[in-house]
């Protein structure tokens, strides 16, 4: 036990709050993942806003009288009770064992008391705790060691395999920090079992692992040398799935999609958090569809219509792990078109293929943009000569034939509104239809921005 300097958050209202505790006889610390990240020295430093907070030597009612005034929500949860700040990002609790050993004063009470509360937690570097007030950091099981080690270690094995999403936590652990397991939690993990896992749990350590790795193959690629990839059966299935050397000399498709994955990851860095987040998992299942479609002739490995195959098997999956119905749609778009870039290009396809293009992506609110970043994690996630030097030639022409056809950013209005085409005589129903889809066939086809033009062609079948 020491004091360490550790920085809050400008306008965090912790210290107010842990002076109000002790006022009342209590003592609150700060625990969990933010000590974790505040005291990492592994270069990637993500302190969040989020805060975990234990309260030691108050009661429920007690709490609920000193965190009501200050913005906190009543407590949820009947055995553990958690009172949130839900604009500040806190949650605070008591501690799930030792409040009996708390005495008011008693520095050795309190140790023995954040020791035990502490075994409950899962990993040796989750199990730190720090004082708001006086800068002390209670580290009763070496986190700070194992942290400086880059070593993951279970706190306790009894406690950690109570919850067998512990093994995805750690797996992301690891991926954030760049650290490894220590033999006895590796075994452990190999363990559990993890298939009864709600799904919408998994889904939440899937999306964290995407978005809060620098390299979210760290990720994976542990959970596969645990043997614990079977929890995501549609990325396990890409394992040992061949491809062709000329165009894939990294290896199979989950190699492969492990590169692109962190090709994924280096381009979301400077986007925002939605479209960080739709890239990230279309690049996860951009080749769902080769294990079903892969066919070796010879020497040459083909996987014709694996795009469309690994739309439906995305849809089904992502469906399964309760994402939105607009995160579905945008990804399961960006998976559909994925080798579009590349194919307009080497086909030197003019402007009504692009805007048809655009036109598809637009439906599910994604854009050329978004379809070509997909592209070049993909070409980036392999270890050809261009790929390794950084370059995506095709990315860049389809880039600019996009914005030569004004399709770039989106698809423009439909220039032809149902009323002009009703003001020519054509009645609501089936018959003016047909015409819009014919007027937006020809806008596309021609780039016309001149309504009665396009009108005139439609409605002369021309």
């Amino acid at each position: 036990m020491r004091s360490v300097a550790l920085q809050l958050p400008g306008d965090s209202r912790v210290p107010e709050l842990a002076r109000e505790i002790a006022a009342a006889g209590g003592r609150l610390l700060l625990v969990g993942g933010w000590v974790r990240d505040a005291l990492s020295e592994t270069g990637t430093r993500r302190t969040g806003k989020d805060l975990d907070l234990e309260v030691f030597g108050l009661d429920e009612s007690e709490v609920s009288r000193q965190v009501r005034p200050l913005g906190f929500t009543e407590p949820v949860g009947r055995h553990f009770p958690v009172w949130r700040h839900i604009r500040e990002g806190i949650d605070l609790a008591l501690p799930r064992a030792g409040r009996q050993e708390f005495i008011a004063g008693s520095t050795s009470a309190l140790e023995r008391a954040v020791s035990q509360a502490a075994r409950h937690r899962d990993l040796t570097v989750n199990a730190m705790a720090w004082d708001p007030i006086d800068g002390t950091l209670f580290d009763p099981f070496d986190g700070q060691v194992d942290l400086a080690a880059r070593r993951l270690r279970a706190v306790d094995a009894g406690t950690f395999a109570t919850d067998p999403l512990r093994v995805l936590r750690a797996a992301r652990l690891a991926g954030r920090l760049e650290a490894h397991f220590d033999p006895t939690l590796a075994s452990l993990c190999r363990s559990l079992v993890l298939t009864s896992l709600p799904t919408e749990r998994v889904a939440e350590e899937v999306r964290r692992s995407l978005t809060e790795c620098d390299r979210p193959s760290r990720v994976f690629n542990c959970l596969a040398e645990l043997d614990q990839l079977k929890v995501l059966p549609p990325i396990d299935a890409l394992r040992g799935v061949p491809q062709d050397p000329r165009w894939h000399p990294e290896g199979d498709v989950f190699i492969h999609t492990t590169r692109v994955l962190d090709a994924a990851a280096s381009i979301a860095s400077v986007l925002p958090k939605d479209e960080a987040e739709t890239l990230l998992w279309a690049s996860l299942c951009h080749d769902l569809g080769k294990p079903e479609t892969t066919e070796q002739q010879g020497d040459r490995i083909s996987s014709q219509g694996h795009e469309a195959v690994g739309a439906q098997l995305t849809r089904d999956w992502l469906h399964t792990l309760h994402l939105s119905g607009h995160r579905i749609n945008q990804v399961c778009a960006l998976v559909a078109h994925h080798l579009a870039p590349a194919q307009l290009v080497a086909q030197e396809a003019g402007p009504r293929a692009y805007r048809r293009l655009a036109r598809k992506l637009a439906e599910a609110d994604v854009t050329l943009v978004e379809l070509e970043r997909v592209a070049r994690a993909d070409h980036l996630g392999r270890t050809t000569p261009e790929a390794l030097e950084g370059r995506f030639d095709a990315g860049a022409d389809f880039l600019r034939e996009a914005e030569a056809a004004q399709v770039k950013e989106g698809v423009r209005s439909d220039v032809v509104q149902a009323s002009l085409v009703m003001s020519r005589g054509v009645p609501a129903g089936p018959e003016l239809g047909r015409v819009l889809r014919r007027c937006r066939e020809i806008q596309d086809e021609t780039g016309w921005q001149d309504p009665e033009r396009i009108l005139e062609r439609a409605v002369e079948g021309g």
